[in-house]
């Protein structure tokens, strides 16, 4: 089994590995095609608490709403280091973790104002909620992940 890590992002450096090899091929595809990731935060007593949520991944970060009234959100905001994982195959393989920080993103559009986010959603959204702005008013906190590393293999 092979794990690479990524090395910490600055300004002048990208996160993801080289498209041209398999393994970061498959990063950048996984990263824009996966319908959900699991978003991993730490409670007020140090308990990783991982819940599934859609995000809409521009190259650089990786956007979230959340419920508005979701317990994540006290615990983001206290502790913004979060990681951001993508399920593997079942059988161990094809894993990909991201770590960074998390944070309310105020200029994020409104979910009925982002484009690319419906249409990576939108048929879910209408089977489950009727309308864009339906599920807007549920999940109404958008918020920002920066990763800062990233593994897998």
């Amino acid at each position: 089994m092979t794990v690479r890590v990524g090395p910490p992002v600055t300004p002048d450096t990208s996160l993801l590995p080289d498209p041209s090899t398999e393994f970061g091929a498959r990063v950048a595809r996984r990263l824009v095609e996966d319908r959900a990731a699991w978003l991993t935060v730490v409670d007020s007593a140090g308990t990783p608490q991982p819940s599934p949520v859609w995000f809409l991944w521009d190259g650089e970060s990786a956007l979230i709403y959340s419920l508005t009234d979701a317990k994540r959100l006290a615990h983001l905001r206290a502790r913004p280091r979060v990681a951001l994982h993508l399920d593997g195959n079942g059988q161990g393989g094809d894993i990909i973790v991201l770590t960074g920080e998390i944070a309310d993103d105020p200029e994020a559009p409104a979910v009925a104002d982002n484009a690319p986010y419906l249409a990576k959603y939108g048929a879910r959204i209408a089977a489950g909620w009727g309308t864009p702005e339906a599920f807007g008013a549920q999940y109404s906190v958008p918020l920002r992940f920066r990763p800062r590393r990233l593994r897998g293999h």
